[in-house]
């Protein structure tokens, strides 16, 4: 499968710049998987989709301020790592520009010594190991020093930190928010509590892949990088249970549904625990847990846009997305939402008006069926020899 047949043309005033003043105003792009059918709709209405019994996923990480800028000691010489990976120990597995100025031995100085870290070590494609020194609490100096990496399309300054961060946020450990989860507010979690929809909670810590672009030119040749994910047995059990009973599992982003894809056995059956994923989902995988999706806009020839490929079919997602530009959708981190459903699973017998308050007892059917944003690589397990899954 060629890369390039993920590509699209956006216009660049159409890539969101800013977050919404009201984070649920955003717009809502319905795709139903099925039929292809599209619906326009804004976020808050995403409860008419809902109905009592689903289980909402969501990833409770919380990101980082994981961009440092620092000197060279020594030469002087301007230094700007990013934060990949705890590897324990006050080790970071790193992203150091320039590269060539931090070869093992380097020191690097932040924050007039604040905080130093040495160069241990060079790992996979350029990546450095980094021991940090410090006095005091890591996590407090790096609020102090280090600054929300967000990704580079974006070029207006971020004023308010907590804008590229989920009203639900818990555990620190990604360098890139899921930003699916940006567009809920709490007023709008507890209306869909109230309906009788259950929130599941999962981690993935987001890594590197979201920032390396796809470089080969088939798609089953690319290797997403491990990022670590974790669910609690509660969690599981609740996840389990709904599939058990014939219930929907949403999950909000794809990096909740990499964590739930990972964590399935071949049985569809969520296991607890944590480890390192490396899924790549792509079209000819076959979902395990996931119902729905919702989702952001994706970049062009992602991984991501694989993922919601694989979730709906390609010619279905670039149609989408064509409707989308022609509509002006805002797109990518701080753009508005996708979701991606199979309307004949809306087994109420009313439609539940937008802006209504929903009951659980209708669902909207809507002409569109969320997306997904995430890819998926495991190891042996369901493949059809289409998409392969590789997770750790």
């Amino acid at each position: 499968m060629d890369v390039k047949e993920f590509d699209y043309d956006l216009p660049e005033e159409l890539i969101a710049q800013d977050p919404l003043e009201d984070r649920a105003s955003s717009r809502l792009l319905v795709l139903d998987k099925k039929t292809g059918e599209i619906e326009h709709r804004h976020f808050r209405e995403i409860r008419s989709y809902l109905r009592a019994g689903d289980v909402l996923v969501i990833n409770n990480t919380k990101v980082i301020p994981a961009r440092l800028y620092g000197t060279k000691e020594g030469t002087g010489a301007a230094i700007e790592i990013l934060l990949l990976k705890n590897k324990g120990n006050d080790i970071w597995e790193t992203l150091v520009k320039p590269g060539k100025k931090a070869k093992p031995g380097t020191v690097i100085s932040f924050g007039d010594g604040l905080l130093t870290g040495e160069v241990v070590d060079v790992v996979e494609e350029g990546n450095r190991l980094i021991r940090f020194h410090y006095t005091g609490i890591f996590n407090e100096i790096l609020d102090q020093l280090g600054q929300v990496p967000l990704p580079p399309y974006i070029t207006h300054k971020l004023e308010d930190r907590s804008r590229y961060s989920t009203v639900y946020e818990k555990y620190e450990g990604s360098a890139a928010a899921p930003t699916a989860g940006l567009h809920f507010t709490r007023e709008l979690l507890q209306e869909i509590r109230e309906m009788g929809v259950e929130i599941a909670e999962v981690t993935l810590h987001v890594g590197l892949g979201t920032f390396r672009p796809v470089k080969v030119d088939k798609v089953e040749e690319h290797h997403m990088h491990s990022e670590f994910y974790s669910i609690e047995e509660e969690q599981a059990e609740r996840i389990n249970r709904a599939k058990a009973e014939g219930r929907r599992v949403i999950a909000v982003g794809t990096t909740s549904c990499r964590t739930l894809e990972s964590a399935a056995d071949r049985k569809g059956h969520v296991k607890a625990g944590s480890g390192w994923t490396e899924i790549f989902i792509y079209p000819g995988f076959e979902f395990k847990i996931l119902d729905a999706l919702i989702t952001n806009f994706h970049l062009p020839q992602s991984t991501l846009l694989m993922l919601i490929s694989a979730l709906a079919g390609k010619e279905k997602i670039m149609h989408a997305y064509e409707e989308a530009i022609k509509e002006r959708y805002r797109f990518f981190s701080f753009g508005d939402a996708m979701l991606i459903y199979d309307g004949t699973d809306a087994e109420s017998a009313d439609t539940v008006k937008a802006g209504t308050d929903a009951e659980s007892t209708g669902t909207v059917k809507a002409g569109t069926d969320a997306e997904s944003t995430g890819t998926v690589k495991a190891d042996t397990d369901g493949g059809d020899g289409n998409g392969t899954c590789k997770a750790e």
